[in-house]
């Protein structure tokens, strides 16, 4: 069949949900035997999310191709368990970019380049080329921003463009907020009707509204947002909040949202979404006894979105052992010799967060020192695992002044060091590792039991390596490399033996944790942390 174009698009707030909804009509497609992918289109002009800071943008996702890439194509792989690449996630400046650099090779012939019709032209060749290429059956594409935002007028324009161009086989979904007025004791739909009002001015008119909501609407509301939005009353669906992202896939598929979407595209609905699998894994949240305390040890703690993927990694891999998750975010800048135990009391486990730079390096020292004398099971993972082998050297090999040369050049002890091919690089993130690596495992090794295989392979998103001149040193001692890049030998993953659990590893095993498919390693830690 011709593939359909879905396009998800927000008004009144952001932060709406425009992700979820995505993931959850692509999951209940997928389930129906469909292909589906999701792209992401981010209007602004940095080439990726690379260098933007997790406080104004949450956590940069890695795709296996080593795009970094916007914090919603992890909710889409988690959901759809399967793996999204550089054209997922398009912003402006690629987009730009891409239109620049066909102007001075002379492509347009002297014309003048202009929004439209070059810009718009370009948006539309991102749109096409995964369903061209790939021959999807669905491909969904998540317009981020809210309508309205001078930055996404391209994107909106270009949508507008397609759905003419496309006919039935290009739809568009609106998402838009219906806020509860506690001072007058009701819900107003007015800010929806100026929302569909704005998306109408530029020449769209919305296939389906999903209204968000803090509490559930009534018939009479659905309908009179409707009649006043020029949609049928069985394309309004709301999105009530739940307690748990999981659920809006059956909270959409008991509205029929599906159902409307294939009728709209000229598909005739036949039987219904297979779920089991989606729901046997929330049948065991909800019977889910145990609770299990995971410290999450990191300087963005704060900050909800800054450790999205490692967040929800921990949570399905505690559903999968029949717990509930209790995560305790630890700000490791608070973290001292003096007030580690008293911060660490009663967790189970503590995981080490990533990053870069050297706030809060300290503290994560403090409390990897601890867990690692006391015995309780620790994940660090990247700048995680680069801190636990610095304090191992500090503290066992007695190497004083142990450091990483990001942090400090000219330690006496460089047992994390950037390769020296890197060091010549000058361009940000050029000189990162950045996407999926083979891995070999040692035998008999904890991580290798982890996984249950010696040949893995995981994502990577750093520029500092473990100092392999010192590897001789830190085996005699005690700590294993058991993991290592088979091409370059650089050491991937470190482990105490002697310990009940206590794995580094420098790449991001969170970014390969979905669903129904949870990442071994946080499976096996979050075992190790309830057995404890």
């Amino acid at each position: 069949m011709e593939t359909k174009y879905i396009f998800v698009t927000g008004g009144v707030v952001s932060s709406l949900g425009k992700g979820i909804v995505a993931a959850s009509l692509a999951k209940l497609l997928q389930a129906r035997g469909y292909t589906v992918t999701i792209q992401k289109f981010d209007p602004y002009i940095n080439i990726d999310p690379g260098t933007l800071n997790p406080y104004e943008h949450g956590e940069c996702y890695v795709t296996d191709d080593g795009h970094e890439a916007d914090l919603d194509l992890g909710h889409y792989e988690r959901f759809l368990n399967i793996a999204t690449s550089r054209a997922n996630n398009i912003t402006t400046g690629r987009i730009y970019q891409n239109v620049i650099r066909k102007e001075r090779k002379g492509e347009y012939l002297g014309k003048t380049v202009q929004v439209v019709p070059h810009i718009t032209d370009e948006i539309k060749r991102n749109v096409k080329l995964l369903g061209q290429k790939h021959k999807y059956d669905f491909v969904i594409t998540e317009i981020g921003g809210t309508v309205g935002d001078i930055e996404s007028l391209p994107f909106i324009e270009s949508v507008r463009q397609l759905k003419w161009e496309l006919g039935k086989n290009c739809l568009c979904v609106h998402l838009t907020y219906v806020p509860y007025i506690a001072a007058a004791g009701e819900v107003k739909t007015k800010p929806t009707q100026h929302s569909v009002k704005q998306l109408q001015e530029v020449g769209i008119q919305p296939d389906v509204l999903v209204l968000r909501t803090e509490r559930e609407l009534n018939s009479d509301i659905l309908r009179k947002v409707a009649l006043f939005c020029n949609v049928t009353p069985d394309s309004v669906v709301q999105c009530a909040d739940v307690p748990t992202i999981y659920e809006v896939p059956q909270a959409l598929l008991d509205q029929h949202l599906d159902e409307t979407i294939l009728s709209k595209v000229g598909i005739e609905p036949k039987g219904t979404p297979d779920l089991s699998d989606w729901n046997h894994f929330l049948k065991l949240r909800r019977e889910a006894t145990g609770v299990v305390n995971i410290a999450l040890v990191g300087k963005y703690v704060e900050l909800q979105d800054a450790y999205k993927s490692i967040d929800e990694s921990l949570l399905q891999a505690a559903i999968y052992n029949k717990c509930k998750l209790n995560l305790v975010s630890i700000h490791s800048e608070k973290i001292t010799a003096d007030n580690v135990a008293e911060l660490l009391q009663g967790m189970d486990g503590i995981v080490v967060c990533p990053g870069f730079g050297s706030r809060g390096i300290d503290g994560k020292f403090e409390a990897l020192r601890y867990t690692r004398e006391h015995n309780i099971p620790t994940l660090g993972i990247c700048l995680g695992m680069q801190c636990m082998v610095i304090e191992f050297a500090r503290n066992v090999l007695g190497y004083a002044n142990a450091h990483t040369t990001e942090i400090m050049p000219d330690s006496p002890y460089k047992v994390v060091d950037i390769m020296e091919e890197q060091k010549t690089i000058s361009d940000l993130g050029g000189s990162m590792r950045l996407g999926g690596y083979d891995c070999v495992l040692r035998k008999g090794s904890r991580i290798a039991e982890a996984y249950g295989s010696e040949f893995i392979r995981e994502r990577h998103r750093h520029r500092f390596e473990f100092n392999s001149q010192y590897r001789e040193a830190f085996e005699q001692a005690g700590m294993a490399c058991a993991g290592e890049n088979p091409d370059t030998g650089l050491v991937e993953t470190v482990e105490l033996p002697s310990h009940r659990w206590y794995i580094g590893v420098q790449y991001h095993p969170e970014y390969r944790s979905t669903v129904l498919k949870p990442n071994p390693l946080f499976l096996s830690f979050i075992k190790a942390a309830i057995t404890k």
